[in-house]
């Protein structure tokens, strides 16, 4: 039989990373075994649920890189895929359930429920319904519906023997009856609750494994009796473990961002959230860190999941980012620079980004820019930037701390452009020679440039003495990326401007 697993958010809010885990491994599991990977919308909460929120699950998902098979916005032959298209059904159900005996009208008060909860409490014991309108008579239970009385539907749960089954990542798994009671089924006859809508989706959609989080798992025997109710196959059942905070509790929005949505604004590949997301709960079995996603859909496996939680580390984080920018195509990678150098103001595009040719593997783009301080900047110049700097930042917004000198003007004072004991003349002898190099190279590319200037460097015995200078002068920095390339990405005319205006501040 096809294994087919689904990833059932609710759109009540932006997609959490501790699910968006759970999306990943369901993606993975149904990959690695060639099944299939569904998408559904429980949207049952009227008043919390936003298509703003829904919006963003899908965005988020797609930005993962986590393409489901069937899902609201794809064709099945399961569908609808939101549930609050599939209010018949459960409607249709419901009566079964009812007409069975498995469930039966509660008409119970909010205050009487809260009685009985206080009385449990009293005693030392879970609360749990007592069971009070299980025992009323047909004729009084058809005396009150008449009569318009609020109920809820309550399933029937016999309070000996117990509810086991195998946890695909925990083993056995044991619930006692007695500790669960009659618990609510729907609102009404039209208005089922997660538990019921949950095990009938499960069913209708022929779900053969169920994977989530552990905060699941007190759901599951109720959905085990609600299957047997209904004749049901039950199906497999997977829980992970949840993704803790530094102190070990839940992660939770008091501690920072959890959203997909600010990571991706932050500045996080989608390749590295997914490689970092996976290792907290999967281990593939030796101390490697590093995957793309194509290794982990070959490399996978659900006994690999881990039973505990995982301290969610952001300097891991930024430390796999670091790993897959430093992997990224340079053409890739300064597509998204772009983005942050506008947003810092060293950058202003020539014409609206929509409407430049694309840059993926694009030679020779006529697309350009206007820099902070006024020139005209290539898309080609870009990528150069990008490719000096995969090895130098964390994330995507650090390039405008790291390669800012290249967008607007710098100052250089003796102090900085001094090598050692240099004095001035010899500071300035080294910038004339470096202009006059700058100025004779008749094929302005990389490997020209940095060929020119190596050989004088070499005429030194210290070639600090001729690189340090040339480095201050065009950077106005102590570290950047090496000055054969700062000088060839700058173009001849701006290198030559800077190390002009380093010589008057001499």
């Amino acid at each position: 039989m096809k294994k087919r697993v689904r990833f059932a958010p609710s759109p009540t809010g932006f997609l959490h990373v501790g699910s968006a885990k759970i999306a990943l491994i369901n993606y993975l599991f149904a990959s690695k075994s060639g099944g299939d990977f569904v998408l559904r919308i429980e949207d049952t909460d009227i008043e919390r649920s936003k298509q703003e929120y829904e919006e963003s699950i899908l965005e988020s998902l797609d930005w993962l890189g986590l393409e489901y098979d069937e899902g609201p916005d794809k064709k099945g032959n399961f569908g609808p895929y939101r549930q609050s298209k599939r209010l018949e059904i459960y409607e249709k159900y419901i009566k079964k359930l009812i007409e069975t005996g498995a469930a039966y009208p509660c008409f119970c008060s909010e205050e009487e429920l809260k009685k009985e909860k206080e009385k449990c409490v009293e005693k030392g014991e879970a609360p749990k319904y007592s069971g009070k309108c299980r025992k009323i008579s047909d004729q009084k239970r058809r005396e009150k519906l008449k009569k318009g009385d609020d109920y809820v539907i309550r399933m029937k749960v016999d309070d000996e023997g117990e509810i086991k089954f195998e946890d695909m990542i925990r083993g056995e798994v044991v619930f006692d009856k007695k500790e669960i009671g009659d618990f609510v089924l729907a609102k009404n006859k039209k208005k089922p609750l997660y538990n019921l809508a949950c095990a009938i989706d499960d069913h209708e959609m022929k779900m053969s494994h169920v994977i989530r989080g552990e905060d699941h798992i007190s759901n599951t025997p109720k959905q085990i009796l609600i299957q047997k109710a209904l004749g049901f196959d039950q199906v497999k059942y997977g829980h992970l473990p949840l993704i803790l905070a530094s102190d070990k509790s839940k992660l939770s929005k008091r501690h920072g961002a959890v959203a997909v949505s600010e990571y991706k604004k932050q500045g996080f590949l989608p390749e590295a959230l997914v490689n970092f997301l996976v290792l907290l709960g999967w281990s593939p079995g030796d101390d490697r860190e590093f995957f793309t996603i194509e290794e982990l859909k070959k490399e996978f496996s659900i006994d690999r999941c881990k039973k505990s939680g995982a301290v969610f580390n952001k300097k891991k984080l930024e430390y796999i980012n670091s790993l897959h920018i430093k992997e990224a195509r340079p053409e890739r990678l300064a597509k998204l620079l772009v983005t942050y150098l506008i947003q810092e103001d060293l950058l202003n595009p020539k014409q609206s980004l929509e409407e430049y040719p694309p840059a993926m593997g694009a030679k020779g783009l006529k697309t350009s820019y206007k820099t902070k301080d006024g020139r005209d900047f290539s898309f080609d110049q870009i990528i150069g930037i990008a490719k000096e700097h995969q090895d130098r930042i964390k994330t995507l917004p650090e390039i405008t701390e790291v390669a800012d000198y290249f967008f607007e003007t710098i100052e250089a004072d003796f102090s900085l452009l001094q090598w050692k004991d240099m004095t001035e003349d010899e500071v300035a002898d080294c910038i004339d020679k470096s202009i006059n190099i700058l100025s004779d190279i008749k094929t302005w590319d990389k490997k020209q440039v940095s060929k020119s200037l190596l050989e004088k460097a070499n005429e030194y015995g210290d070639r600090g003495r001729f690189l340090w200078p040339l480095r201050a002068a065009l950077t106005g920095r102590k570290n950047s990326a090496g000055p054969f390339e700062v000088a060839y990405l700058l173009g001849r005319g701006e290198a030559i401007k800077r190390l002009k205006q380093a010589k008057e501040i001499l």
